[in-house]
């Protein structure tokens, strides 16, 4: 996993290297006023990318090691050793056990509460600021096309200024207005492509979590209410 993270990482800033080369300060002045939202897109969806791997990094632990563990400790029924191999353990499996083994005293439905109850306090962590970045990942493509479309009116103004002032339209200046309106849908989709993969990976990650936290929290279950 950490090679992996380390993998993305370099990735990402190769791309981001490689864009701000390419797109030099000139180019984006000449993008207009909405480059600056768009610029500004690319930093937040950044920043949610970087903070959703590492927290996401910081949740996966060995799972199966870790069931182990509280399984020995619950057959022997030392439930301190459970609960504090889930203190010592970070993330939200971790958290949703430990609600369980806290109430190994009690019926089945009431423990089973508690997982869930643990389990609706967990989730929303793992999926924070995902719906920003899916946001980002639609709204940057239509910034650009807008940043687009204000730029060919414009071109088309001057183009409507020279044919009223009677001044030939050097073929040149139309071919650079329309290049330059055309920067913001290029600097648009550069946000919002890396934005829309990285959302759907991130998804992906945080389904599986959950996905290992409802089996965890099964097979706990069972465990607690064999045991008696």
């Amino acid at each position: 996993m950490q090679n992996i993270l380390f993998q993305i990482f370099s990735v990402m800033i190769s791309c981001l290297i490689a864009a701000g080369l390419y797109l030099k300060v000139d180019v984006i002045n000449k993008g207009g006023p909405v480059m600056v939202p768009i610029i500004l897109c690319s930093i937040f969806a950044l920043a949610i990318i970087m903070e959703r791997l590492i927290s996401l990094y910081r949740s996966k632990i060995n799972s199966a090691k870790f069931m182990d563990d509280i399984t020995i400790a619950l057959k022997r029924n030392r439930i301190s050793e459970a609960l504090e191999i889930c203190e010592e353990t970070q993330g939200p499996v971790a958290q949703i056990l430990k609600a369980g083994i806290s109430r190994h005293d009690r019926s089945r439905q009431e423990i089973r509460e508690a997982i869930e109850d643990a389990g609706l306090h967990e989730v929303p962590k793992l999926e924070k600021n995902l719906s920003a970045l899916a946001t980002i990942a639609h709204v940057s493509p239509l910034l650009g096309l807008l940043g687009t479309v204000t730029g060919m009116v414009h071109t088309f103004q001057i183009i409507q200024q020279k044919a009223q002032a009677m001044v030939p339209v050097d073929p040149s200046v139309l071919a650079r207005g329309i290049w330059e309106a055309l920067i913001t849908t290029v600097a648009g989709l550069i946000v919002a492509i890396p934005s829309f993969v990285a959302y759907n990976f991130l998804v992906s990650k945080v389904q599986n979590l959950i996905v290992e936290m409802e089996i965890l929290a099964t097979d706990l279950l069972n465990i607690l209410t064999q045991k008696r």
